[in-house]
């Protein structure tokens, strides 16, 4: 058995790929930005006003006397005319100044007879009211670095220079295999010996909180055979996920048939609970997890070690990581790391009970995951703990 930081250590030495992928900008939100991007030009590109008013040339005003009004200029158009001395155009937010004026007086502050205005404020200076050529971006000024997380906020901007295709680190493809004689599907009568198969539930709405949808999702009994021939198919995935079959009981064939499939094994059985018998193996540059087949186990280690996996591909951190106060005691066996559901109060860190692997009770009603050191048994409150946020 390997340790869980030993566990961690080995996964992230074998993501040895990222998938850049160029999409549309109005889908990149939540996505990676692959590469700089730069300014294709000024913004703004022309002079414009900043407000509803009248466009006027400041030096060319005697401060006192009335200003004739000579046509307007809405925003998208041009104004072509020359505007001559103690003359100005109406004008409206956005709309592009015309070369010959350099000031707007806004709306409220003046006095408008029939084509003429008089300005009624006495603080107004030469350039009020106006954004200038490249007062917001100058042409080739870094406007999106690598690594950024892609808002709503940058799409605006970026598609404000006519930017409609990004570069970014693109999800993983993910393939789900569930294993287990004893399954059976939602829509089926429950019948003595089965039970209702939940793991790929599990999986597919936890990837798709993440915004990722699995590319393949299948459920295979417990048959070498039919493992073998699953697992195959599936191989051409960044990622496989396969639930049960992978302890040491006379039917668990998953560990045979990956090894059947060219698989090699990194490790096998991590010194946890829940989750001791987690596997980890790599085809070419395809990553193979083997997750207990209980509900709870398949959960944790997901959280704890797949998640962490498809942020090497994507570049992100899904889940905040805290260090808390424990709010109540605990003991453990010493020599494992152990996952308990968790719930934050008051900031700190309640271990809730139903802890077993086959229980989904707390977990339905945790919001973290709280880890406890693999060489330490007894546990106090305000003890500080690691603590995995799920949402």
């Amino acid at each position: 058995m390997v340790s869980v930081s030993e566990a961690k250590k080995l996964i992230k030495e074998n993501c040895l790929i990222e998938i850049i992928k160029e999409i549309s900008l109005i889908q990149a939100v939540g996505f990676v930005i692959a590469e700089k991007m730069y300014a294709p030009f000024d913004t703004p590109h022309f002079n414009q006003s900043a407000m509803d008013g009248y466009a006027f040339s400041f030096e060319d005003w005697d401060k006192t006397s009335d200003l004739e009004i000579i046509g307007e200029v809405q925003a998208g158009n041009v104004f072509q005319e020359k505007i001559s001395a103690m003359k100005a155009v109406r004008i409206f937010t956005g709309a592009a100044l015309p070369k010959d004026v350099d000031t707007v007086v806004i709306q409220e502050n003046v006095i408008r007879t029939d084509n003429t205005i008089s300005i009624k404020n006495d603080l107004l200076k030469k350039g009020n009211n106006i954004r200038l050529i490249g007062s917001q971006t100058k042409k080739g000024e870094l406007i999106a670095e690598a690594n950024q997380i892609i808002t709503p906020a940058t799409i605006s901007f970026l598609a404000s220079f006519g930017i409609y295709k990004i570069k970014v680190y693109y999800n993983p493809s993910i393939s789900i295999i569930t294993t287990g004689k004893e399954l059976l599907q939602q829509n089926e009568q429950l019948t003595e010996g089965k039970i209702y198969e939940s793991n790929s539930y599990t999986l597919i709405a936890a990837l798709q909180q993440m915004n990722i949808s699995p590319t393949s999702v299948q459920t295979v009994d417990d048959d070498e055979a039919a493992i073998t021939k699953a697992i195959r198919q599936q191989l051409q995935s960044n990622i496989v996920l396969i639930t049960g079959g992978i302890s040491v009981g006379d039917y668990d064939f998953v560990s045979s048939a990956l090894e059947k499939c060219g698989v090699k094994k990194i490790f096998h059985k991590v010194k946890q609970k829940p989750g001791k018998p987690f596997y980890f193996g790599t085809f070419g540059q395809t990553l193979i997890f083997a997750l207990p087949g209980n509900p709870a186990s398949v959960l944790s280690c997901f959280y704890e070690y797949v998640v962490e996996a498809i942020g090497f591909f994507s570049k992100k951190n899904y889940y905040k990581k805290l260090q808390l106060p424990l709010a109540n005691d605990y003991s453990k066996k010493r020599g494992l790391t152990f996952f308990l559901k968790g719930k934050i109060q008051n900031n700190s860190a309640f271990i809730l009970s139903h802890q077993e692997s086959y229980k989904m009770n707390s977990f339905a009603e945790a919001n973290c995951l709280i880890e406890l050191a693999e060489d330490k048994e007894n546990y106090f409150k305000n003890d500080i703990v690691n603590v995995l946020m799920l949402n």
